[in-house]
């Protein structure tokens, strides 16, 4: 047999590992895991030591939707719901710390411990016709070993000649049924023949000590992969709302209502349309803009009229919607911008910029779109150099004035004194769960219901303080294909496509320069690696 230990962050499903923790469930796993550990006597028997690490699974992560209890001989299980009936997802078998003599080690699972799970194993798989095993588990507290039920399928279930042998032993055709026969004379060597490669998840609690008994914050992004492990989410392979896939629908709702729209079921198809005339809102981005449009005349300045409908009013629609997108793309791209800076300070909040104390009118967001991002720092006039200090330069033509705001109208025109009505269900609530006031300022609106919403991009392992939503680039890619996909054939691209391509036209680009700087005469990075 060739051992293969997978650590925990090998073992977590990538696109969960991107998943940000809430503050609470890490202090509740901490709390939960320390007091485990704290009840846990090594002398004390095995069914003790079980009664406590059921409590901890429970009260931490599964209790009530999916229920923990012994089932036949096995130590315990978790089921695949709440109830009984529902079949085994994990089957685990548990040592009390001092039993060294029948625990697996990392380098010998040939012990009584995994006997006895093949046991449980085969009994639920064979006899019970379970086909819903996700995970095995070993453990004694301290070291875990969980193995992935597909491992054991490989080995155990799929050996004709063993499955053979335990139903034999099962319906008392060998010299005995006690389970030492089984132990000793049939899973032993059956485990000690295996040539295969037998791979499991392998760690040690006492490594994470220093996080578990510290109050140091930092210290307890150490904790997330173990949090991670003992989900049901890993555990019970559960489906995970992963926000790189996923319309955040409050999110979504909301940002229609600020800007005027709202979503409609025509046939089988939901389409992005101007609100009732009963229910538009003078506020709203949408609708501020066609009542300046209209007071300033500007339809006749449109080149290409015609394809923005035939009537006067389609044409005000279509004109204000695309400058709204406009304006609410390079918004919602200063919130990730916004949130890749704090992050990349370490949290300091002086690099925030986009919030109503900062940007009270339209005037304002006006200059920080072409006088800040638009412009190099030593270009830009002193006064937006010292309230825009931290802002970078963005070469970028979405902070180029279009061609459709060069002959209408540009975001400095709006009206900034108008408010609008918050929508029911809007995300700005207070302690009691109501919302915060019943109408605001529309950009301050718009600015609160923004900052009410994680922006902070995936791919770091950490720990989210604050109770927000995640919006990454991916679900606001998402949200733009559904406002203006339908009408203008766009079609957002998912992240791993994405990635795909910077990462090849990357490679590309690295392999040309040294190509031309040494005269290396190389076809592949790979090539490349091996000459430097």
């Amino acid at each position: 047999m060739t051992i293969k230990l997978t650590t925990l962050k090998q073992s977590l499903n990538a696109a969960y590992r991107l998943v940000k923790p809430q503050r609470s469930a890490i202090d509740k796993f901490k709390d939960g895991l320390n007091t485990l550990l704290q009840r846990i006597d090594v002398e004390e028997s095995e069914e003790n030591v079980k009664i406590h690490l059921m409590d901890f699974l429970k009260n931490t992560w599964y209790s009530p939707d999916y229920l923990i209890a012994t089932k036949g001989r096995t130590d315990f299980v978790i089921h695949t719901g709440k109830d009984a009936k529902l079949p085994a997802g994990v089957l685990c078998e548990v040592k009390r710390p001092a039993n060294k003599a029948d625990m697996v080690t990392k380098n010998d699972l040939n012990k009584k411990a995994m006997h006895e799970l093949v046991l449980y194993f085969l009994r639920e798989r064979i006899t019970g016709k379970n086909i819903d095993i996700r995970h095995l588990v070993i453990t004694n507290i301290y070291e875990w070993f969980i193995f992935d039920g597909a491992v054991f399928e490989r080995l155990f279930a799929k050996d004709s000649n063993l499955v053979k042998q335990y139903n034999e032993w099962q319906i008392g055709q060998k010299i005995t049924s006690n389970t030492d026969l089984f132990y000793k004379e049939i899973v032993k060597p059956f485990i000690a023949s295996i040539e295969d490669e037998v791979a499991f998840t392998w760690f040690d609690i006492r490594e994470f000590e220093k996080p578990l008994k510290n109050d140091i914050k930092s210290d307890d992004n150490k904790l997330i992969s173990l949090y991670k492990i003992f989900s049901p989410t890993h555990l019970l392979n559960l489906p995970f709302t992963n926000d790189s896939n996923t319309l955040d629908k409050g999110f979504y709702s909301e940002l229609l209502h600020l800007i005027g729209l709202e979503e409609e079921k025509e046939g089988s198809k939901k389409l992005i349309r101007r609100k009732k005339e009963n229910k538009r809102d003078p506020g709203s981005l949408l609708e501020n803009t066609i009542t300046i449009l209209e007071v300033e005349d500007t339809l006749h300045k449109v080149r290409d009229i015609n394809n923005y409908g035939e009537t006067k009013e389609e044409r005000l629609f279509s004109i204000a919607l695309e400058l709204c997108i406009t304006w609410i793309n390079r918004i919602l791209f200063l919130k990730l911008l916004e949130a890749q800076l704090i992050k990349y300070h370490k949290g300091d909040r002086s690099f925030k910029f986009l919030n109503y104390t900062k940007i009270p009118h339209y005037d304002e967001l006006y200059k920080l779109f072409f006088q800040v991002l638009a412009k190099k720092e030593n270009e830009r006039i002193a006064a937006v150099k010292t309230k825009f200090a931290n802002i970078p330069y963005l070469n970028s033509s979405l902070f180029e004035i279009s061609e459709l705001e060069d002959q209408t109208i540009r975001i400095n025109s709006l009206d900034d004194t108008l408010e609008l009505n918050l929508i029911a269900g809007t995300v700005l609530k207070d302690k009691k769960n109501k919302p915060i006031a019943v109408k605001l300022n529309s950009l301050q609106y718009l600015f609160e219901f923004l900052e009410a919403y994680d922006f902070a991009s995936e791919g770091s392992e950490e720990i989210q303080e604050e109770s927000k939503t995640l919006i990454n680039a991916s679900v606001l890619g998402l949200i733009f294909e559904k406002i203006n996909g339908y009408k203008d054939g766009s079609f957002f691209t998912p992240g791993f496509i994405t990635m795909y391509m910077c990462r090849q036209a990357i490679r590309q680009a690295v392999l040309q320069k040294f190509k031309e700087e040494y005269k290396w005469d190389c076809s592949s990075i790979e090539e490349l690696e091996g000459i430097m």
